[in-house]
C-alpha cells in the first residue's frame, strides 16, 4: 500500500478539528497559541487490561517509537505499518473527556496479543495542516516511550522527548508539553528574563504523575530532566 493509500486512510478515520484555522497562522507560534491541544485527548476509548498512551500540547505531536517498535517515521510523518492502525469508534457517553472502560467486544476491536504488541489510533487531525495524531495502545508494563513535539507551526522546529516508565496500572496516560512560566518569587533580571523552558507532563487518567524540564543551564543545557510534581 502506497504512501497516499496510507494517508487517505488516516484522514478518514481523524477526526478534523481547526484545520483550517491553522492554515492561516503565519510566523512564530507560541504553544499557548494553540486553542484545540487540550481538545484533542478528548476521544480515547480505554480498552479494559489495556494501556493507552497519547502526546498533546503542542501543535502537533507524535509518537515516534515504543521500545523497539518504530510507531510514526521521522521522515514522512505517517505510520511505519499500516496495520498497526485501529479504528476506535468514538462514543459519546457522558459527555466526559474520559469514557468508561469498554470490553473489546463493544467496541469491535481485537485485544492485543503479547507484551510487545502495538496498535495506534487516530485521535484528531493535527493542528498541523496535512498530519493526523495517533495514540498508541500497549499492555501495562515498563516501556520506553520516544515523542516528538513541534511547538511551533512549522515541521523544521523538533523537540524529541524520551522515558521509560511502568505503566503498571491500565487506563489512560497523557504526554502534555507545555512552556514553565517563571514563579511569582522570580525577582533577579536574569531570573525573569531567562526563557521559558520547555517541560512534559506525564499524568494518568488526569493526575500528574512525573514532569520533565529542558534545563537552561550550561551543563545540561537541552536536556529533559525530570522535576518535583509538588
Amino acid at each position: 500500500m502506497n504512501k497516499h493509500q496510507v494517508a487517505s486512510i488516516s484522514a478518514a478515520l481523524a477526526v478534523s478539528l481547526l484545520v483550517s484555522g491553522c492554515q492561516t497562522k503565519t510566523g512564530y507560534q507560541k504553544i499557548e497559541d494553540a486553542p484545540s491541544a487540550e481538545m484533542l485527548s478528548g476521544s480515547i476509548q480505554p480498552l479494559i487490561n489495556e494501556v493507552n498512551i497519547a502526546c498533546l500540547g503542542t501543535y502537533h505531536c507524535e509518537i515516534v517509537q515504543i521500545d523497539r517498535t518504530e510507531v510514526i517515521s521521522t521522515e514522512t510523518n505517517e505510520p511505519h505499518d499500516i496495520r498497526m492502525i485501529t479504528a476506535i469508534a468514538d462514543v459519546q457517553d457522558k459527555g466526559t473527556a474520559e469514557r468508561e472502560v469498554r470490553t473489546h467486544a463493544e467496541v469491535d476491536v481485537a485485544p492485543l496479543t503479547s507484551q510487545s504488541d502495538v496498535k495506534i489510533v487516530p485521535l484528531s487531525a493535527s493542528l498541523m495542516s496535512g498530519f493526523t495524531t495517533y495514540y498508541a495502545r500497549v499492555k501495562p508494563g515498563k516501556h520506553e516511550i520516544q515523542v516528538n513535539f513541534y511547538p511551533e507551526n512549522n515541521t523544521k522546529y523538533v523537540e524529541r522527548f524520551a522515558m521509560i516508565h511502568d505503566f503498571m496500572q491500565p487506563g489512560t496516560y497523557k504526554l502534555r508539553a507545555f512552556r514553565l512560566k517563571p514563579s511569582p518569587e522570580a525577582g533577579t533580571l536574569l531570573e525573569t528574563a531567562s526563557p521559558e523552558p520547555l517541560c512534559v507532563e506525564l499524568s494518568y487518567n488526569n493526575r500528574v504523575q512525573r514532569r520533565f524540564c529542558k534545563q537552561v543551564d550550561d551543563e545540561r543545557q537541552g536536556e529533559f530532566v525530570e522535576a518535583s510534581v509538588l
